[in-house]
């Protein structure tokens, strides 16, 4: 029997008279690789800031292992083991990788606060196994020295994700990791994101389904805040309300066009 590690029950989130998120149900097990697709505008990720504790529903309820976080702050969550990265990379442009690296160490596994370490001799930390190792893993070491600021935006998409691993989350969220990167940077991305299939649960949003059809074990798509189809990638594919209203194909449409 799967662990059920967060589950949403009929979560809503309203702006003003707007629903962004209409009473969406989703179960995430223990060491899924899932995603959230729709189109822009689909509430996807409205509903992503609702489990990292961003946002606070107006209605429904969020459990992490069975423990109500509804009210929890997203720090709350981090402490839990739920990790995200936002959409914009969230590095210090003007340290180095491996200090980028050290403080996000120093946060998750000293507990002080990150104003002490600046008064500390960071390169104290620069060959603790857990930065080279997390180098190594998601191909940083021959940019280990560079500044944040002088990395292509696929490197320092990499850099974002191994702050996020280096915590050793139980929940690994990614939001759009791949958003503006080249063909080749995603094919980078998603193979250091591979290396933790079945170590981690990993739930990634993303606009466009073709990158991540060869990652994801199952989907859900949204329109207009609501679940349209869950299930496979083939499933939710050809499912109609898919094919509708993310892909705009009426097969209602081409059925009468054929009848008549």
């Amino acid at each position: 029997m799967s662990i059920e590690i967060l589950k949403a029950s009929s979560v809503t989130k309203r702006f003003g008279a707007m629903v962004a998120v209409n009473r969406v149900d989703f179960t995430l097990y223990e060491h899924d690789v899932a995603g959230i697709i729709g189109s822009n505008g689909a509430g996807k990720t409205t509903f992503f800031n609702l489990l990292t504790g961003l946002f606070a529903p107006e209605e429904g309820s969020i459990l992490h292992k069975g423990v109500d976080v509804t009210r929890m702050t997203p720090q709350q969550r981090v402490a839990r083991g739920i990790t995200r990265t936002f959409q914009l990379t969230s590095t210090f442009d003007t340290l180095s990788v491996t200090d980028n690296l050290v403080l996000a160490y120093y946060r998750a596994f000293h507990k002080a606060s990150m104003w002490n370490l600046f008064f500390t001799k960071m390169k104290r930390f620069h060959d603790e196994p857990k930065i080279i190792s997390i180098l190594e893993t998601f191909d940083l070491l021959p940019v280990r020295d560079r500044m944040v600021k002088n990395l292509s935006l696929g490197e320092k998409r990499r850099l974002e994700i191994a702050m996020a691993v280096l915590a050793e989350p139980e929940v690994l969220l990614l939001d759009e990791p791949l958003a503006g990167l080249a063909e080749s940077e995603i094919k980078g991305v998603l193979a250091v994101l591979r290396r933790h299939i079945g170590k981690q649960t990993i739930l990634i949003v993303e606009h466009k389904i073709s990158h991540v059809q060869d990652f994801v074990q199952r989907l859900m798509v949204m329109h207009e805040g609501r679940v349209i189809a869950e299930g496979g990638y083939e499933e939710c594919l050809n499912h109609p309300e898919v094919r509708k209203s993310y892909w705009q194909i009426d097969d209602s449409a081409t059925e009468n066009s054929s009848n008549g």
